[in-house]
């Protein structure tokens, strides 16, 4: 594999910087507003359920989220669900945009070892301005030739991309921590991808099944990555 890659491509929520915590933290708040009326488990239920229906209207990222969380309190509220309750919501998903960019160990060593050898880039879910705000924050900019903010990760998308970049499939490597959305799509074009499992997923992306697969890496850490590139 070593000789064959020349393109690396990460995935940046919950593989560089901690992100699904902050949702999973803004979502118990949420709930906890609406206490009165569902049990926790039921108001969670519920919005991943308005999240799924509206995937394909907003896409990934925190603002669609604020948007199904004001939907899922209407649902539930119906008129009681007034300005000053969403204006609650509107706190919560503000508060989410402005979380600090905490960095996974070992993220900046192991950028600074590859990118004197391969291109690296950025390939991500999320809101176009959010994701940019973030990775600005991070100071990984400079390690980076290419940043590209996916609006999904199919087999389609990544060949939107490999074009892009004028890479073929088998010099491409996709790291992430996302089975449904960073490894299977990628070692369906016939790439290679290396899976780095973080502690905790949103249950969209849980992919419960084993998988085996001759271009699949799996690593414990994003630095394990060397081991086999250095």
């Amino acid at each position: 594999m070593k000789k064959q890659i020349t393109t690396i491509a990460f995935d940046a929520d919950d593989t560089l910087w901690i992100n699904e915590p902050y949702f999973q933290e803004a979502e118990t708040h949420f709930c906890e507003l609406l206490e009165n009326y569902l049990p926790a488990s039921v108001v969670s239920a519920t919005l991943l359920k308005t999240e799924m229906k509206n995937l394909s209207l907003y896409g990934y990222g925190v603002k669609g989220f604020m948007l199904c969380m004001i939907e899922t309190a209407i649902n539930i509220m119906g008129s009681s669900a007034g300005p000053a309750f969403v204006s609650k919501i509107i706190e919560i998903g503000q508060d989410l945009l402005q979380k600090p960019v905490e960095l996974l160990e070992g993220v900046p060593e192991t950028l600074d070892q590859l990118h004197k050898h391969y291109r690296l880039i950025v390939a991500t879910k999320g809101d176009l301005l959010d994701q940019e705000r973030k990775l600005k924050r991070s100071g990984l900019e400079k390690y980076f030739h290419h940043i590209e903010i996916m609006s999904d990760k199919k087999v389609s998308n990544y060949l939107k991309l490999l074009k892009h970049l004028d890479c073929q499939p088998e010099n491409f490597l996709m790291l992430g921590n996302s089975v449904k959305s960073d490894i299977l799509p990628v070692l369906e074009l016939g790439a290679f991808a290396a899976h780095i499992p973080f502690h905790t997923t949103w249950a969209h992306e849980i992919h419960d099944e084993d998988l085996q697969h001759p271009n699949l890496l799996e690593l414990k850490s994003i630095d394990n990555i060397l081991n086999y590139l250095n």
